[in-house]
């Protein structure tokens, strides 16, 4: 059997989600609770009408809303770095700290490939460092 998602209990997730369940892929995320997943008070989650799990807080299991199970869709984490070389280290702190396990390994590689290219005169090494401290 796969590993789920996410793993271990520090993760801001909450303690029933699929995403502690399954991995990246077999359960769905939407934005907030809706008709389209609703709750199964037998067991305290969501499906969707198919019966597939649904995450309802993207923003705690650090994934954006998308149909990964219901539609097949892939996902892609999408670095955006900020315009100033001076808010690097609060914004990566930020998105590194707020990122699933499963994603952390694909922000570090794109922020590793577009600190040099955005702030050549920045050590890119030494911005992650602190991001990551």
């Amino acid at each position: 059997m796969a590993e789920p998602f996410l793993t271990g209990g520090v993760h801001p997730a909450c303690g029933i989600c699929p995403s502690r369940r399954f991995p990246l892929g077999e359960f769905d995320v939407f934005e907030r609770p809706s008709h389209d997943c609703q709750f199964n008070p037998v067991d305290g989650h969501r499906y969707t009408a198919a019966g597939v799990p649904v995450c309802v807080h993207p923003e705690k299991v650090g994934l954006p809303p998308g149909r990964y199970k219901t539609d097949g869709t892939p996902f892609t984490a999408e670095l955006k770095l900020p315009a100033d070389a001076a808010e690097l280290d609060v914004y990566l702190h930020e998105v590194l700290h707020n990122a699933a396990p499963g994603v952390l390994e694909l922000l570090i590689e794109q922020a590793a490939q577009q600190i040099p290219r955005a702030f050549p005169e920045v050590d890119s090494l030494q911005v992650l460092r602190r991001a990551l401290n």
